[in-house]
């Protein structure tokens, strides 16, 4: 049997199912785009569990959303991103820690924690793009990022806006 190429695959922060769930049209594009090209979006699991905890948080704002999110997942083609089996014990530890390097660094505010866990979560599963609207994420300078990446001894990441992403594309 041949070699397979290598996996399209695309790691999801929560803003991109919650723009789903509002119905945006960029967010539907560069979903749809994505997939018509072979791409499999992977919902990092701590983007899951901030969806979930907004879904179950009745004074959320985006409650609704995040519901919605939740119930149109699959078909929307979103899978969640499941860590190898031997990566789910230490995943969130991992993340933690690296979390806290990008806070010390001056990188994250130290409100952003999920943040630093969701970029460590994509590149574990050696995922080299976090697709996200997430200012603190998009903020980071990239070779700020890369030292701290590298001093973690974490494979680099790149957090991309989806628009900038589905307009590489076109």
């Amino acid at each position: 049997m041949g070699e397979r190429g290598p996996r399209k695959r695309l790691a999801l922060d929560a803003n991109v199912p919650l723009d789903l769930a509002a119905d945006l049209d960029f967010a539907h594009d560069f979903c749809q785009d994505f997939q018509a090209r072979g791409y499999s979006l992977l919902l990092a699991p701590t983007a899951a569990e901030e969806i979930f905890l907004i879904h179950r948080n009745a004074q959320h704002p985006q409650q609704r959303l995040a519901t919605k999110a939740l119930r149109d997942l699959t078909m929307w083609g979103v899978k969640l991103l499941e860590l190898k089996a031997h990566l789910q014990p230490v995943a969130k530890s991992i993340g933690r820690r690296f979390a806290e390097s990008l806070i010390r660094a001056g990188h994250l505010p130290p409100s952003e924690v999920n943040d630093g866990i969701i970029l460590a979560e994509a590149v574990l599963e050696e995922i080299p793009v976090l697709v996200t609207r997430d200012k603190h994420l998009l903020d980071i300078e990239d070779l700020d990022l890369l030292v701290c990446l590298q001093a973690a001894d974490l494979a680099p990441v790149k957090p991309v806006h989806p628009r900038l992403l589905w307009k590489a594309i076109r």
